[in-house]
């Protein structure tokens, strides 16, 4: 049975990727800070498994803790998910930003390749696309980001690139993710941030249940066909099963590669605001509100490379996530 450590396992992302790995018969350690995430995932993980994962509570910019752990632990591959995340907020303190994903990435690199350990698959980011190239976007499309956060995944991509160009035994994959939304159907876990949401989702949850009193949508006067941006939304269980097949397609393949992770579907705001209205059973108020700066009018994923590679696809559509992510809210606040 492989041993897989999951940083960040704990988030959004990472505790459905964990139920994934655990379903699938692995055996998992979460390595996680919880300055973004909560110990609790941990147990609701362990009510939908019946397995809770191990876990190593440790911050990877404390390289001795990173180091002590690896040195300690027989470990077959890595999935990398810990970060700070909010665009905004990097922006305000980039320093923090470059510090803690840039540093701790690389603690982590070096402590997997003192123990023999050069198998990860990195949780990249559609904003490496930057703003000047067109949907559907593909993954030899030139790079570029446009705040700090953006940078920092385009920086360890190139940092992934650097490490298997010196070293053939390296397997990376680093997975492009376009819009995760949704929850597990349980309703045990799903996006649940401190404070004022960023992502749109669960903004539109908050408003759902009357915690917000109504969303911004940011611009209705780009080229779109109602004039709100359009994404590429895709269910969090679909992304973190892409994560598995990346892990399986490493086993066999060296070296760095770059991959969609998409539904190669785009959705407007106002599509997914009437979606979620669908899935909640109620009209939910909105204001137009002037553009984000640097916010681009379209983005969506080609995924062909997914598909040829990774034998993956996404399957839920837009009305399911907002299903999923509704059931979540309601168990949260019951």
């Amino acid at each position: 049975m492989s041993h897989i450590v999951v940083t960040g396992g704990a988030g959004f992302i990472g505790s459905h990727c964990c139920v994934e790995l655990l379903q699938a018969g692995a055996q998992v350690t979460v390595l996680d800070n919880f300055c973004n995430s909560k110990p609790e995932a941990l147990h609701h993980i362990a009510k939908i498994t019946g397995i809770c994962p191990a876990l190593a509570q440790l911050d990877l910019c404390d390289e001795s803790a990173v180091s002590s752990f690896f040195a300690a632990n027989s470990v077959d591959a890595v999935i990398h998910f810990a970060g700070l995340k909010a665009v905004g907020e990097s922006c305000r303190i980039p320093l923090t930003y470059y510090h803690n994903n840039l540093t701790g990435t690389l603690h982590l690199l070096r402590a997997m390749a003192e123990n023999g350990c050069k198998t990860i698959v990195f949780s990249s980011s559609a904003t490496v696309y930057g703003m000047h190239n067109t949907a559907p976007f593909t993954e030899d499309m030139p790079t570029s980001a446009t705040n700090p956060y953006g940078w920092t995944k385009q920086m360890i991509e190139q940092i992934l690139m650097d490490t298997a160009a010196a070293d053939p035994d390296w397997a990376i994959v680093a997975l492009r993710y376009f819009n995760p939304i949704g929850a597990h159907p349980s309703g045990l876990i799903g996006e649940n941030p401190n404070g004022i949401p960023n992502n749109l989702v669960p903004y539109v949850a908050r408003v759902a249940e009357g915690t917000l009193e109504r969303l911004s949508i940011y611009g209705d006067d780009y080229d779109t066909p109602d004039g709100t941006g359009v994404r590429d939304y895709i269910h969090v269980v679909d992304l973190a099963k892409g994560h598995l097949c990346a892990l399986e397609y490493a086993k066999t393949h060296h070296g760095f590669e770059a991959i969609n992770l998409g539904t190669g579907n785009g959705a407007s705001v106002l599509e997914v605001l009437h979606a979620y209205e669908q899935a909640c059973g109620k009209s939910l108020p909105y204001v137009i509100a002037p553009r984000h700066a640097g916010d681009i009018a379209t983005s969506f994923a080609d995924p062909q490379k997914a598909k040829s590679l990774l034998h993956w696809q996404a399957e839920s559509d837009l009305l399911t996530m907002c299903k999923d992510s509704w059931n979540f809210t309601l168990q949260q606040h019951p």
